[in-house]
């Protein structure tokens, strides 16, 4: 291993190719799911609900990290020299921060629409209503954007060891504030939002497992819902929760072991990898449009029709966004 001058940290190490090369394929994968989801809602969905705007700007939030990705694959390959400058990489962590936290904030409310309209089909709510709705995203993204540019203007790139570093452990002017960051992040956009959808998720499915449902109709709606439940989970457990677990152990081995260099650097790679995971929640939020929401499902297959591709189309699929399962009857919310 190669310690730096002080023997305090390690110096940094470069990364093999093949974390650059799964990190564009992934984000790619997702930049046009996400681009194709954004072109329906936005040119081929005739009309809107609530749920619908939730699942537009969680889209939004999935879409702009697709700029900076080939920064990031280029910062892999130049073995973790960044060359791009100050206000590149400060945008990159602005627009990093803006993408994650905007993901798990709507797939958090996308969490609480569909609870409140299931377990609480009944009874009149704010959440169930398009103008609030978008206003309460408006707000979100105001909020989400105050937060980038704060962690940007922080953690501008520093030198160590002859390489341009942006956002990475090697950089020990940082350590503290790191420290500080991780744990605000870890609690309240990984724990926090964790515990309301699994809370919200949990009430949804023992609701849904209590209905006695007869018709098809009804039974692919149930079908539906469970299926999003499961996906909305996966996203949690497989993207959001590794990825912060590994940072959160990075920055405290960091703080207290800085000499343990082995460790430090196996965590790095593990860290890179684990964001790798966390791209993949790109990948998987069009699932959720397709399993929520009928008119998505209805104006994806007009789309492909549309250019050509032949699709039987089912005009049996049923929404939870629109529409609500619960003691035998479907129940139509109003949004």
């Amino acid at each position: 291993m190669v310690w730096n001058s002080s023997n305090t940290t390690c110096s940094p190490q470069p990364q093999h190719i093949s974390l650059a090369v799964i990190f564009c394929l992934v984000y790619l994968l997702g930049l046009l799911l996400n681009s194709f989801s954004l072109w329906v809602f936005t040119r081929r969905l005739r009309k809107w609900n609530s749920g619908t705007v939730l699942q537009f700007n969680l889209a939004l939030s999935d879409a702009i990290i697709s700029p900076i990705t080939p920064l990031m694959a280029v910062y892999f390959a130049m073995k973790g020299n960044w060359i791009f400058g100050t206000f590149v990489c400060q945008l990159k962590i602005a627009v990093l921060s803006i993408h994650f936290n905007g993901s798990i904030l709507f797939l958090t409310l996308i969490s609480v629409h569909r609870y409140v309209c299931v377990v609480h089909f009944s009874r009149s709510s704010l959440i169930k209503r398009k103008a609030f709705m978008k206003k309460l995203c408006a707000g979100i993204w105001c909020f989400l954007l105050v937060i980038g540019i704060i962690y940007g203007l922080m953690l501008p790139v520093t030198t160590e060891e002859h390489n341009m570093q942006c956002l990475t452990i090697h950089q020990k002017t940082f350590t503290e504030v790191y420290f500080i960051i991780n744990f605000v992040i870890f609690i309240f956009s990984c724990i926090l939002p964790l515990t309301v959808s699994v809370f919200c998720y949990s009430r949804l499915a023992s609701s849904l497992s209590r209905i006695n449902i007869n018709s098809a109709q009804s039974q692919s709606v149930k079908a539906k819902s469970m299926r999003m439940i499961g996906i909305c989970l996966v996203i949690f457990g497989l993207c959001f929760i590794p990825l912060n677990v590994v940072r959160t152990i990075g920055v405290v081995v960091i703080k207290f072991y800085p000499k343990k260099c082995g460790l430090i650097l196996q965590l790095q790679t593990a860290y890179y990898t684990c964001y790798i995971l966390a791209g993949i929640n790109c990948c998987l939020d069009p699932l959720i449009y397709c399993f929520g929401s009928r008119d998505f499902v209805k104006a994806f297959r007009r789309s492909f029709k549309a250019m050509g591709v032949r699709r039987n189309v089912d005009n049996k699929s049923e929404s939870d966004t629109g529409q609500c399962v619960n003691r035998n009857v479907i129940y139509t919310v109003s949004q």
